[in-house]
């Protein structure tokens, strides 16, 4: 099992949109997908209170190859996503991280 922790720093303002479309769109296409979540987070204390972080969950780097290319090229994501930035985009930047655990980890 290997994590993949996305990081999606905000337009500013722009997180409300970002929480709607995860809640109303972005999760019903994972779960067509096959495509499982681990939790999604914002900060409390922190550098910025417009960022989202979250982990997703692989069996292998073939498996995220595979599903995160037929997500990306959905075609209700991609109406979805150009309807939700007709004012503008949402997500300044995204960064994320392709995540092992340590043999001593609790998370496996």
């Amino acid at each position: 099992m290997i994590h993949e922790l996305r990081i999606y720093e905000c337009v500013p303002g722009r997180l409300p949109a970002l929480h709607q479309r995860f809640e109303t769109v972005t999760l019903r296409i994972w779960e067509r997908l096959g495509i499982r979540q681990a939790g999604f987070w914002t900060a409390v204390i922190g550098e910025s209170n417009q960022t989202l972080y979250y982990l997703l969950e692989w069996e292998s780097l073939a498996e995220r190859e595979t599903k995160w290319a037929a997500f990306v090229q959905d075609p209700e994501w991609l109406k979805a996503r150009a309807e939700t930035e007709k004012d503008g985009p949402i997500v300044a930047k995204v960064t994320n991280y392709i995540l092992e655990p340590t043999r001593y980890s609790s998370v496996r």
